[in-house]
């Protein structure tokens, strides 16, 4: 047997870049040629080239086939174009044997109720650690899938004494490829601009992806902010994974601009108080670690300045809240095989291959040499979970039954994902001086998972005071401020579903809640005389409608409330399916409606008579049909991706119902008569007015005067106000200046002034026509004109996510109708965290306007509707301006 020794540290790296060696290096590695390398299954040297999903697939088969004693792959989830996610775990061949065994005591270990602490240290005495690295979420980020293959190949070939004593009691996890769709994109795209020599030159194709590069997957998602609505396959199958095991330390591996370095724990502040005390101790220790070995081979690093443990939606935070210790690792990205960056240096793909590996190795060092420390700390949060939550000020939340039934369903389906202990009341019950109907949620507070609740379903995590004095400080002086994400993500309120936090634990017989996010519907007196109604106000009515209108069925809807002659009150919205309007399917409508509901979740009512005893008879002119609509959405530079993604996702994905892309430069001429609907996300690069030209905005006011529905998302609005005749009427606002206002001077000299304060002063430096400071994210609530057609369904109040600094000027009422406007200053603020003075200016603007153009509608949502996927109370009203709004357009049919 040939062995290839790496004898000593100076002589693997020499003098020059790693880009020149093999890699992986590390000192005193001795490797065994019996092992595969990457070079001889895939005909390339590792880091030579960025590999191809189904190249890395084909690796770890190859590792697993040849050496299945030391290596196993476990399948997790299909991406949305079929490709396959997989993770593999190597250990020392005891382990592998028994890894069975030991996943189901690591499930023992984080279940404290059902063990004791003599049980928990014999389980702790013979634990392996385990480690968890994920690769590659960002498809464009390509060092870490590759480095996962280096790891893989180490682990397994290098038979010195120290790689040897790391697995004698560490597992180590590798999700090589968390997003194979976007990274497929990037590889595809990189090679088809590369020419005769890779161009280092960050002006070069290479380095500049066409729309909508390779960061996201298949709908455009980021999917690291999914980790707590788990919209997409990758994310949910992942989370089921992580809770077959429980891995003590997760890294996420990132990348980051060319010129930045390498980043790892601990992370910058603001912290989420959810995370312990232990918890950012291990944190330190890896950091620590991770600085020992780099400053070994010589690499650069940094920590603590960007990159926060606030928002829990990202993969490094989702693993500290079941109580692991998870964290980010940022390299810097070559973006191609190499890159110069702005101190003329080269920074080469096999340079990023070669740190993440280092980085793997020293955090695999930390987790094996603190292995009981690490488990004796991942039992004591779960069980000191258990004791906080059942001697907390909220021991328990309750989730009233009784509005908006498919949207309790779906978030507690969701929240049984997360590993939350969730029950439906089988009775009536009373607690906290309130009496629920049987059928509410229930999630008693005393759970190993107590942090995650209170994360999940708080209406504010707090952020730390003297945090929030330095971001002040900081925009006083106009500087940035340092939130990194969202402040504010409470599912109860981006559900807008009402939730009651107890300070008792709620005692009453329930039915465990299951991961089925869409419960059967139900049918009601299944072959009426006259037809079927179906209650508008959830998003399972509106998957009952996609499916009746892609079937071919007649479908009318009710622009106002009624009372039908069985006693039975109906909101605005509702829909009627009459047997003669739907002649040409009997006699199969009474099961296809039967179908539909048990598809979608549906409740529907059979009535033998249209009989209505208040409101619009069937026949009313405020009863509208509801058409089956073309839907357009543009796709393309400037959109901004993620929200194209998500506006596209919640049609096609949550309704089952197609829209077709269209580029924005083809509506300088394209004939749009064949759609209803166009959708046009927010703008990320450059302005749709560019993009468009005069005679795309001519061809879009064409297409709403002949009877279109142009719905506009986020900063999209815009468009709308553009050109000499806009298509609605609003103004974007400047920033509010406070006192007198500087006047423009055109000489070079100006009249003397006196600044008395330092507040005056701060005035004197914002210039007259600034915009408002920029909103990081906070849930903003707002107020619902129930009188309009486009809110049919909706409840007073919505929840919106505010993110960014776009505020406009109200509608008049002869122009058209602010249908969603901000609450007050007071009742502004649902959660999170939002500048004063912005509260103010927001306070009363609207949120979704509405305005009459010739024969079509112009809707105009200010902020995301669609935000992440994740603000589910706003999807009616996203879904009401779809459908509804095509219903009130009148064009030429």
């Amino acid at each position: 047997m040939t062995l290839i020794k790496i004898s000593a540290l100076v002589a693997a790296l020499g003098l020059c870049s790693v880009a020149s060696q093999a890699v992986p290096v590390f000192p005193d590695s001795d490797y065994n040629q019996a092992v595969v390398s990457v070079e001889q299954v895939l005909g390339y040297p590792l880091g030579s080239r960025i590999s191809e999903p189904a190249a890395i697939q084909q690796y770890f088969e190859q590792l697993a086939q040849a050496h299945p004693t030391r290596i196993k792959l476990v399948p997790y989830a299909t991406s949305w174009q079929g490709r396959p996610l997989f993770y593999v775990v190597i250990g020392n061949e005891q382990h592998i044997n028994q890894l069975a065994d030991i996943q189901q005591q690591m499930q023992q270990l984080a279940n404290p109720q059902r063990i004791d602490d003599r049980q928990a240290k014999q389980l702790i005495e013979q634990l392996p650690a385990s480690v968890w690295i994920a690769n590659t979420l960002h498809g464009n980020e390509i060092s870490p899938a590759e480095s996962s293959m280096a790891l893989a190949y180490h682990l397994l070939a290098d038979q010195s004494p120290q790689t040897a004593k790391l697995l004698e009691n560490t597992l180590v996890y590798i999700d090589p490829l968390q997003n194979p769709d976007g990274h497929s994109r990037f590889v595809s795209r990189y090679y088809a601009t590369v020419g005769l020599a890779h161009s280092a030159d960050r002006l070069s194709a290479e380095h500049n992806e066409p729309w909508p590069n390779g960061r996201t997957n298949h709908y455009l998602f980021d999917m690291n902010r999914d980790w707590i609505s788990l919209t997409q396959p990758e994310t949910r199958g992942r989370v089921k994974a992580l809770q077959q095991m429980y891995p003590l330390v997760f890294v996420d591996s990132h990348e980051m601009g060319g010129d930045m370095g390498y980043y790892f724990s601990p992370e910058a502040e603001p912290y989420n108080p959810h995370i312990q005390a232990n918890q950012r101790q291990s944190l330190q220790w890896l950091g620590e670690n991770n600085a020992r070995w780099f400053d070994k081979f010589g690499y650069d690093y940094f920590t603590r300045e960007i990159f926060d443990a606030f928002y829990p939606g990202y993969g490094a935070s989702w693993p500290l809240y079941q109580g692991s210790i998870a964290m980010t690792y940022e390299m810097a990205s070559a973006r191609g095989h190499q890159y110069r960056k702005a101190d003329g240096d080269i920074l080469t793909f096999a340079d990023g291959v070669q740190r993440n590996f280092v980085a793997f190795m020293a955090t695999i060092e930390t987790a094996s040499q603190r292995a009981p420390q690490l488990l004796n700390s991942f039992y004591q949060y779960r069980k000191d979970a258990i004791k906080q939550g059942s001697s907390g000020q909220i021991r328990s939340y309750i989730f009233p039954a009784g509005r908006d039934s498919a949207g309790l369903s779906k978030l507690g389906a969701i929240l049984t994902e997360h590993g939350i202990t969730v029950g439906k009341a089988t009775e009536d019950f009373k607690a906290c001086g309130d009496s629920y109907q049987a059928g509410s949620y229930l999630i008693n507070t005393s759970q190993p998972t107590y942090h995650l609740i209170r994360t999940l379903l708080d209406d504010t995590v707090p952020m730390d005071k003297d945090f929030i004095a330095k971001q002040e400080q900081r925009r006083a002086n106009n500087l940035p401020d340092q939130i990194y994400d969202v402040t504010a993500w409470s599912l109860p309120l981006m559900y807008n579903l009402p939730v009651v936090s107890c300070n008792r634990a709620v005692n009453v017989a329930t039915t465990a809640v299951t991961t089925e996010r869409i419960l059967p519907g139900t049918v009601t007196n299944p072959e009426p005389g006259y037809g079927y109604i179906v209650p508008w106000g959830d998003m399972a009515a509106a998957r009952f409608a996609s499916a009746a209108l892609q079937h071919g069925l007649k479908l009318k809807s009710s622009d106002l409330p009624f009372t039908h002659q069985n006693g039975q009150q109906y909101p605005a919205g509702s829909l009627i399916v009459s047997n003669a309007d739907n002649a040409d399917h009997a006699p199969q409508l009474a099961a296809l409606i039967s179908q539909f509901a048990t598809d979608t979740g549906a409740e529907v009512t059979g009535v033998d008579s249209s009989w209505v005893t208040d409101g619009p008879n069937f026949g009313s002119f405020n009863v509208k049909t509801l058409h089956k609509p073309n839907i357009a959405m543009l796709w393309d530079e400037p959109t901004n991706p993620l929200s194209a993604g998500s506006a596209r996702f919640i049609v096609e994905r949550n309704l089952n119902y197609p829209v077709t892309a269209i580029r924005p430069a083809q509506l300088r001429g394209a004939d749009l008569s064949h759609y209803q609907v166009l959708v046009v996300p927010a703008s990320s690069r450059g302005s749709y007015q560019q993009a468009l030209g005069s005679t795309g905005l001519a061809n879009l006011r064409s297409f709403v005067e002949r009877g279109g529905v142009l719905i506009a998302l986020g900063n999209a609005t815009d468009l709308l106000l553009a050109g000499e005749e806009p298509l609605l009427s609003s103004k974007r606002e400047y920033k509010v200046r406070e006192g007198e206002v500087k006047k423009a001077e055109s000489e070079s000299k100006v009249a003397g002034s006196l600044i008395k304060t330092p507040e005056e002063y701060q005035q004197w430096l914002v210039p007259e026509k600034a915009y408002p400071d920029w909103v990081p994210g906070f849930i903003a609530r707002a107020d619902v004109d129930q009188q309009h057609w486009l809110t049919a369904g909706v409840p007073e109040t919505v929840n919106s996510l505010y993110v960014g600094n776009q505020v406009y000027q109200p509608l008049t009422i002869a122009d058209g109708r602010n249908v969603v406007s901000f609450a007050p200053a007071e009742q502004l603020l649902a959660g999170g965290f939002v500048w004063d003075e912005n509260r103010l200016q927001i306070a009363h603007k609207p949120l979704v306007m509405v305005q009459a153009v010739g024969r079509g509608q112009v809707i105009s949502f200010t902020q995301e509707p669609n935000f992440r996927a994740y603000v589910d109370g706003m999807h009616l009203l996203y879904i009401n301006a779809i459908f509804r709004g095509a219903a009130h357009a009148s064009p030429l049919r």
